[in-house]
């Protein structure tokens, strides 16, 4: 496996963060590569700025920040033009399309794809939003298998909410995989 260096970004209370240690946790327990997630926030949690890093390989890591991502997800338009300019050439870059309109030109496959909007008008609930990122990204990248994330969940999240995290990562699955390179 190539090292996976990635990004997610975007605001407090969107849950970047807990995605991101969600695939890292996947990545580590249910597919034996090494994972490290680590994370930065702004002063105000709920709408401020937040980042995770994380990166997946099958090789030892050394260094917990991501310098120069190869997939970044940015979910709004702030965490957008300020970390576009970092990713790797020919890398990834994932948006959601209702909060970020690709303006830069960088060096990298640029999807703006509905993951919000999408989840709205099926569940109708945002509190899965990053579940169905996870999915799009998982979709377009084959990173691991979307049964790890379910494993995660099962150990992660209350039985009540399983059902609606399946079918949000589901959407999210279906999303990436049209978009598949």
């Amino acid at each position: 496996m190539e090292r996976s260096r990635l990004v997610f970004s975007g605001s407090g209370g969107q849950g970047v963060i807990t995605a991101a240690i969600i695939l890292a946790k996947a990545a580590a327990i249910f597919e034996n590569k090494n994972a490290i997630q680590s994370q930065s926030y702004g002063a105000a949690a709920r709408g401020g700025s937040t980042r995770s890093d994380i990166i997946i390989d099958d090789s030892e890591l050394y260094f917990p920040k991501v310098i120069q991502p190869n997939i970044l997800v940015s979910l709004t338009q702030e965490s957008y033009n300020k970390f576009s300019p970092i990713i790797r050439p020919g890398g990834l870059l994932l948006v959601d399309s209702k909060y970020v309109t690709i303006g830069k030109k960088v060096d990298a496959k640029h999807i703006a794809l509905p993951m919000f909007n999408t989840i709205m008008e099926k569940i109708g609930k945002p509190i899965v939003f990053n579940i169905c990122m996870l999915g799009t990204l998982i979709g377009i990248s084959e990173l691991i298998k979307p049964e790890s994330i379910i494993r995660v969940l099962e150990t992660t999240i209350p039985e009540d909410f399983m059902e609606m995290n399946e079918k949000a990562l589901e959407l999210g699955l279906e999303m990436g995989k049209k978009e598949r390179y």
